[in-house]
């Protein structure tokens, strides 16, 4: 499976709180999470992402409360993957368990600039930014992972498990 899309660029330590800032968590609904998305670091983004963009962060991406509802929020406001040089572990899972793909490479995350159009194949690992030429290698889905995400999370993931 390939996504791509065009690159919302960050820095280190961008934490859940700036993902979705607590006050917005009167709800789970995507819908509602979604509209309030980064706006305490980028009071752009809702009114600039579309469906398929993708994130790039640095060290850490995820830090602070361990709170599902992050995730969500980028999932919902069409997020195709996030690429950081690394994940705070909570948010790593999290983003698993709701079908939010994540790839961890240190180098993409230093070179890929804000407004690059990139391509990342989840089976190869392989991330391309179309704007330099460049190509990164991160590490590729494990075939249970790519499984997760097919299903659109853990949820979806074990009711189909409990069908067959």
């Amino acid at each position: 499976m390939k996504v791509s899309g065009k690159v919302f660029k960050y820095g280190d330590n961008i934490d859940t709180d700036v993902i979705i800032p607590a006050r917005y968590l009167t709800s789970a609904d995507p819908v509602h999470l979604k509209e309030h998305c980064m706006e305490d670091i980028d009071v752009t983004f809702r009114e600039r992402v579309r469906p398929g963009d993708i994130m790039v962060a640095g060290k850490n991406f995820g830090c602070g409360s361990s709170r599902e509802h992050a995730p969500v929020a980028i999932k919902a406001s069409g997020v195709s993957l996030i690429i950081a040089a690394d994940f705070a572990r909570i948010f790593y899972r999290n983003a698993i368990n709701v079908g939010l793909p994540i790839l961890e490479c240190p180098e993409a995350a230093e070179k890929i600039s804000e407004g690059d159009e990139i391509e990342a194949d989840f089976d190869t690992g392989v991330i391309t930014d179309k704007t330099t030429g460049e190509s990164f290698s991160a590490k590729a889905f494990p075939e249970f992972i790519k499984n997760i995400m097919a299903s659109g999370g853990l949820v979806g993931y074990t009711e189909a498990g409990l069908k067959d």
